[in-house]
C-alpha cells in the first residue's frame, strides 16, 4: 500500500507550457491527502526558490530539496522546521567548481543553506531561470563569494555543456552532476541525490520503502525512480528518467499524475 507521495516540481507537477500546475493534478494530490497520504515534494530547487506550489501549499508535509542535500519537514503546528539530512558540498570541490567559474566566466548559481547567488550574472541565466523557470527571486546583488565563505554549500547550477560537464566532474571527486535541462547542471555531494533523500525522509517518518511512490521527469531524478517502491516516469520524461521508471504515465499537461495515482489505485 502507498503511503507517501514524492513529486518533482518542474516538468512534473508543473507544466514547462504554462508553468502551472493542472487543475487534474491538484485534485488529483488534494484527494490522496484527504485519504492520509503523505505529499513531499523532491526537487532540484533550493526551498528559497519554489515558487510555483500555491495551489497545493497546503498538502504538501515535507521537502527534499537541491537535489537531495537538504531535506526537512515544516511542523505546521509550531511554524519549526525539523532538518532530516544535510549533505553540503566538499570545501576542496567548491573552491574548484569557483576557480573553473572565474576562470571561464560562465554563470553559476550557487546554493549555501540559507540563501542563493549567481556568480557571474550573465543572460542565459536570465532567459533560462527568469523567463523559461520563472524564478524571479533571486537577488542578484547577493555576493556569490561570501556566501561560500560563510555557508554550506548545498548545490551549483553552472551553466557548462555536458563536454565541460565531464571536464568539470573528473577533479570534483566529491561531488555527482545530475542534468535536467541542456544549458545547465546540478552538482552536489555524492552523499546527496533524490534517492538518499526518499530513504532519509521514509525512514524519519516510518515508512518502508515499498510504501513510496515517485514522480520525475528528469535525469535528476533518476535515483529516487529507483530508490521508491514504484516510480514513474512522466510522458515527457527524458529517457534516462523512463529507464529508471517503473511505469510511465502520461505528460505533465495530459493529466499524468492523476492517471498514474488511478492507475495504481491511489485515489
Amino acid at each position: 500500500m502507498i503511503r507517501s507521495l514524492f513529486f518533482d516540481i518542474d516538468g512534473t507537477l508543473v507544466s514547462f507550457k504554462t508553468h502551472c500546475i493542472p487543475e487534474s493534478t491538484v485534485c488529483a494530490i488534494a484527494e490522496a491527502h484527504k485519504k492520509g497520504i503523505g505529499v513531499y515534494i523532491s526537487t532540484g530547487r533550493p526551498k528559497k526558490i519554489i515558487t510555483n506550489l500555491d495551489p497545493i501549499e497546503e498538502y504538501i508535509d515535507g521537502y527534499i530539496t537541491a537535489n537531495g542535500a537538504l531535506c526537512f519537514i515544516d511542523d505546521k503546528a509550531t511554524g519549526k522546521r525539523v532538518e532530516i539530512c544535510c549533505n553540503p558540498i566538499p570545501s576542496h570541490d567548491v573552491q574548484t567548481l569557483m576557480a573553473d567559474a572565474t576562470h571561464h566566466g560562465y554563470p553559476c548559481v550557487v546554493v549555501g543553506e540559507k540563501d542563493v547567488a549567481v556568480y557571474n550574472h550573465g543572460s542565459v541565466f536570465d532567459r533560462v531561470f527568469v523567463e523559461g523557470l520563472k524564478v524571479g527571486n533571486i537577488d542578484l546583488t547577493t555576493n556569490a563569494s561570501d556566501i561560500v565563505v560563510n555557508q554550506r554549500i548545498l548545490q551549483f547550477s553552472p551553466f557548462i555543456d555536458t563536454d565541460h560537464e565531464h571536464d568539470l566532474m573528473q577533479r570534483m571527486s566529491g561531488c555527482v552532476s545530475g542534468r535536467w535541462h541542456p544549458e545547465f547542471t546540478d552538482i552536489t555531494s555524492q552523499k546527496a541525490d533524490k534517492g538518499k533523500g526518499l530513504i532519509a525522509m521514509a525512514r524519519h517518518i516510518g515508512l518502508d520503502i515499498s510504501e513510496t511512490m515517485a514522480f520525475g521527469d528528469g535525469g535528476n531524478d533518476t535515483a529516487i525512480l529507483r530508490t521508491a517502491g514504484i516510480g514513474v516516469a512522466m510522458g515527457n520524461a527524458c529517457d534516462k528518467a523512463i529507464q529508471a521508471a517503473d511505469y510511465i504515465t502520461t505528460s505533465v499537461d495530459d493529466n499524468g499524475i492523476m492517471n498514474a495515482l488511478t492507475h495504481f489505485g491511489v485515489i
